[in-house]
């Protein structure tokens, strides 16, 4: 199954995320092994992080309010660093946006070509808004898209498992982190 190049795709899992909504800490453990197994088997390890200016001028129209009182994934700040224990590590890469697909005014496309990329493993916060935004436009791109559904969450389980349903109807694999690793201990 894995015959294809395959990259990890870690959506948004920055400490402002994590104190606006603590519950998505949950997911920490679940990515951290499959990342450690992706690292491993030197599969590419994609970081896509939204990143927004001080003023927050890029900031979309339906969060300036929530800004302006309260900034939050600032450039250079701790709040939109990665999490501590998902750290990147050296060859790991980056990739900035500010809306909610990691397609989206960004060079991922352009990365995962380069790295001939045909099969993305997407795990991250939240199911909803930047996994399901950045899952449909890989779709769109003829991805083979695999989410890892235990290493995505929502701020609901309800939330969580429609999405998921939704998903999986349009033809993405859903698979849990032990399904997908013992997938790649068969290649």
């Amino acid at each position: 199954m894995m015959a294809q190049p395959t990259a990890l795709l870690i959506i948004d899992m920055q400490n402002d995320g994590m104190s606006m909504i603590p519950s998505f800490r949950q997911v920490i453990p679940a990515i951290a092994q499959i990342l450690s197994a992706s690292r491993e088997r030197q599969i590419p390890v994609i970081y896509k992080s939204r990143i927004h200016r001080a003023d927050g001028v890029d900031v979309e129209t339906f969060r300036r309010e929530l800004f302006a009182c309260r900034p939050f994934l600032v450039e250079g700040t701790f709040g939109a660093a990665v999490v501590d224990e998902l750290q990147p590590k050296e060859g790991d890469i980056m990739v900035r946006g500010t809306r909610f697909s990691g397609f989206f005014q960004t060079d991922l496309q352009l990365v995962l070509t380069r790295l001939g990329v045909r099969r993305l493993l997407i795990c991250g916060v939240q199911t909803p808004n930047c996994v399901r935004a950045t899952v449909t436009d890989a779709v769109a791109y003829d991805y083979d898209v695999v989410l890892i559904s235990d290493a995505v969450m929502a701020q609901t389980p309800e939330i969580h498992a429609a999405n998921l349903f939704d998903m999986k109807n349009m033809g993405i694999g859903i698979m849990t982190v032990a399904e997908l690793i013992a997938e790649l201990n068969c290649d």
